[in-house]
């Protein structure tokens, strides 16, 4: 039986051998029988996966962003790592033992919340994205971008657990004259938002978890506020206080900044919403395709509204429209993978992705943004995003 094992497993690799002798190609010598790494108590990447953030410009290190390579990702979800990072003060180190939240103001029982406390208390699971309202800004004054991160990178996808605040909100008895509430942040700018109180009761989170562990403290340690499908910045990170009132505050941060200004001279505000938004990942800029031929076609869409319903792809430059591949889970304010099988004829093209969301929302063209918003406007940019594909395979972004 020994022999005639021996004799299969020799007879297998010379017929192996002969495979890869017939396509031309040198069979690959056997590895060496060496011991592999040890255990370590913290999962780390293979060193051959150079997958990293694109830290953007900035005149301070403090008042900075760093990008998700989203061409390099799979899936849905962001490795925590890779979660993009927006800071207008710098990352602050925060003692979960000693870190509170306050939540005070129209309510009848002003309270202090302990990080300790808020884990008793009964929590939720929830994948949602995360996008800075100036991601994709350069839509608006087109200027190429090296990649799809360079461009598109400030989204991200986790899952995230925490507490609902409206279980907070029972907890303090919120009275009926309370219709906004400020989110305070503990960092040194003291960030803050007001937010209309009707998100409190429907799917806003306290959260101190992310992707099963918890928050990296750039996303927010010990405990941050989670508004799905609404701007990032008013997800108001290492939150520190609440407080309940009958209008908004007009705090810096959503007076000065995070508005859109239209052609009248009148300013878009509060516009919290994210709306739908795709965008294809491989191939994008930056990338380059092998020998013509099958190529998948792979991005990601969103929407603020909920679910994406449809994701539709052009390889000719818009002249036609194929509905892509939803894979599964496709959620609600969450990102959603799309595919594509497409067959290159070897030809400069120009792909591109456009989505529609469960509100019946179909994401606009550039020029229909324009139309609308004027070219004021330094944020909330979900133009349609095209790529160019030259004929040696090359890939590179064709805003012009």
């Amino acid at each position: 039986m020994e022999n005639s094992r021996r004799w299969f497993l020799r007879a297998l690799s010379a017929s192996g051998a002969a495979v890869m002798a017939a396509c031309g190609r040198r069979a690959p010598e056997e590895p060496p029988s060496l011991l592999g790494s040890p255990v370590k108590p913290y999962g780390e990447r293979s060193p051959l996966e150079q997958t990293a953030r694109r830290i953007a410009d900035t005149s301070t290190p403090e008042a900075a962003a760093s990008r998700t390579p989203l061409q390099d990702l799979n899936g849905m979800i962001t490795p925590s790592s890779l979660h993009f990072e927006r800071h207008h003060a710098g990352v602050p180190g925060l003692d979960p033992a000693r870190h509170e939240l306050m939540i005070h103001g129209l309510v009848d029982r002003p309270l202090i919340f302990t990080v300790d406390e808020l884990k008793r208390l009964p929590s939720v699971s929830r994948i949602y994205f995360v996008e800075c309202s100036g991601n994709s800004r350069t839509g608006w004054r087109p200027v190429p971008q090296p990649s799809a991160q360079a461009g598109h990178g400030l989204t991200s996808c986790s899952n995230w657990t925490g507490v609902p605040l409206s279980v907070l909100f029972k907890e303090v008895g919120v009275q009926p004259s309370g219709r906004w509430f400020i989110a305070e942040g503990a960092d040194a700018c003291r960030m803050m938002r007001s937010i209309p109180i009707e998100k409190a009761w429907d799917d806003a989170l306290v959260a101190y978890g992310q992707n099963g562990e918890a928050l990296r403290p750039e996303q927010g340690y010990p405990i941050r506020l989670m508004l799905p499908g609404w701007e990032g910045n008013a997800s108001v990170k290492w939150l520190r206080r609440i407080k309940v009132v009958d209008a908004p505050v007009m705090a810096r941060d959503e007076t000065s900044k995070y508005t859109d200004l239209m052609p009248d001279g009148r300013a878009r505000q509060f516009t919290f919403l994210m709306e739908a938004k795709s965008l294809i990942t491989r191939p994008s800029a930056g990338q380059k395709l092998g020998a013509p031929g099958f190529h998948e076609i792979s991005g990601l869409a969103w929407s603020g509204a909920g679910a994406i319903t449809r994701v539709e792809v052009s390889t000719d430059g818009g002249a036609t429209w194929a509905d892509a591949q939803l894979q599964a889970p496709v959620l609600a304010k969450a990102h959603t993978r799309f595919t594509l099988p497409w067959r290159w004829d070897g030809r400069e093209t120009v792909i591109a992705a456009r989505c529609t969301d469960e509100s019946g929302y179909v994401q606009p063209t550039r020029e229909a943004l324009v139309a609308e918003r004027g070219l004021n406007s330094d944020y909330h940019c979900n133009a349609i995003q095209h790529w160019k594909i030259h004929m040696d395979g090359t890939v590179v972004d064709a805003a012009v």
